[in-house]
Order: C-alpha cells, then structure tokens, then sequence
C-alpha cells in the first residue's frame, strides 16, 4: 500500500504510480487491479490522495471554449477553412467571422485572406473531429503583424505559468504583446528585438518545462539579457 513516484518525477506509458487503494487515478493515469499507472509520458502531480500526469508531449486536443490561433487556406462559399497546426482542419462560418451582416455576394477574400493568420475559440468539436470556430468574442481577431511560433501543445501550461505569470514577466522584459493559443501557436508582435528575445524565452521554457524553478531561471535570463530586472511586474489574469 504504497506510492512508487514522487512529486514532478517523469514517468512513461505503462509505469507503475501506486500500489493499493490508498491513491486514486487522475488525469493520463488507470487503475488495473491494485496499481495505478501512467497513460502518457509526462510529469508526476499528487494532489492529496489523486495521482496525475501532466503530458509531456502528444497532440492538441480541441475543447471547446479553447483560444486557438490558425491560418486561412481556404475560402468557401459558407466562409473559411483554417489550419490548426494538427491533423484537423476548422471552419469559419460567415456568421461567426464579423458582428456584422456579410451578404452571400460578398468577397469574403476582403474579409479574411488565403494566408491570414486567426485568433479564434473553439465553438464545436464532434466525434468525427469537425470542428468550428469563432471569431466574434472579446480578443478574438485577425493577426496584425508580428510573428508566429510553434511550440508542443503540452508546454502551453509552462509557458503561461500559473496565473498567467511566466508569460507576464516575458511581456514585461520585452514589451511584447503575446497571445498563446491552447494548440501551442503563438503571436508575438513588437520591435524585432523584442521578438526575437520572447521567442526564444518561450523556445527554453519548451525545452525545460520538467525543470523545477523555471520562472526564477527565465526572470535571470531575461534580466541578463536586458540588463533591467522588473520588481513588480504583475501576473495578468491574462485570456491566453
């Protein structure tokens, strides 16, 4: 009757957790008999009595209520056809791209272009992976400007800290407007230097996100590399 794995360990697929009745599963984790294991390769989290798995890699899942950023390739009669950065594609209806009426005749191409860039909310997800989006809420727009990276779906979390305070202090250090979209694409817009330096704050975060103290270790990257350290910049209870 006991646990085998500690706080933030890795784990993989199939390893043994917990022997006996004393845990439950969570999260990317099975009971088979007396032992709980892991589904997925990830790090360890125990929650009172409930074991989980946060994945350290693996696809994007849609949700609905998901911010996501995607790329127009096609333009239908009905609206849009957009690129997730997975396997799946999403739609865009007309009604759900503008507050305002677009007519049947309307080129839609004057609206959103072949190559545009999107930040929209996953409205519908069905058991065939259709998926449909919106563009008609509050931070929800075409992308002006900047620059989009990838990064693994899985290390969003890391990169957005809790209460939004990892991706607080990369804004702060580089005076970058950033959006992180659930699918692990991201918009960064503001001097070159500033891009280039939230990219590769955001890189290392990918890279490190089992590591312990990461906020501090990217505060003291940051501050090497701007040479000001910023006392009281202010988690935002940010939309990412």
């Amino acid at each position: 009757m006991s646990i085998v794995v500690n706080e933030r360990d890795i784990v993989i697929p199939g390893e043994a957790l917990a022997e006996g009745l004393d845990f439950l599963p969570g999260d990317n984790t099975y009971r088979e008999n007396e032992k709980i294991y892991s589904k997925v390769l990830g790090l360890v989290s125990i929650a009172g009595r409930v074991l989980k798995i946060t994945p350290l890699s693996g696809p994007y899942i849609f949700k609905p209520g998901d911010k996501i950023i995607g790329e127009v390739i096609d333009i239908l009669m009905s609206g849009w056809r957009i690129k997730t950065g997975t396997a799946y594609t999403a739609m865009l209806s007309m009604q759900d791209a503008s507050s305002r009426f677009i007519r049947k005749d309307e080129d839609l191409s004057r609206i959103l272009a072949v190559g545009d860039y999107v930040v929209v909310k996953v409205t519908k997800v069905t058991s065939q992976n259709l998926i449909d989006v919106t563009m008609k809420e509050p931070g929800l727009h075409k992308v002006n400007g900047g620059r989009i990276i990838k990064i693994n779906s899985q290390k969003v979390p890391r990169v957005i800290g809790k209460k939004g305070s990892m991706i607080s202090l990369i804004k702060a250090h580089t005076n970058c407007d950033i959006t992180v979209g659930q699918n692990g694409l991201i918009w960064l817009r503001g001097t070159p230097e500033g891009e280039q330096l939230a990219a590769e704050a955001i890189k290392i975060i990918e890279q490190k996100s089992h590591q312990e103290g990461l906020t501090e270790k990217m505060e003291q990257f940051l501050v090497s590399r701007t040479g000001k350290k910023i006392e009281n910049y202010m988690p935002e209870e940010s939309s990412e």
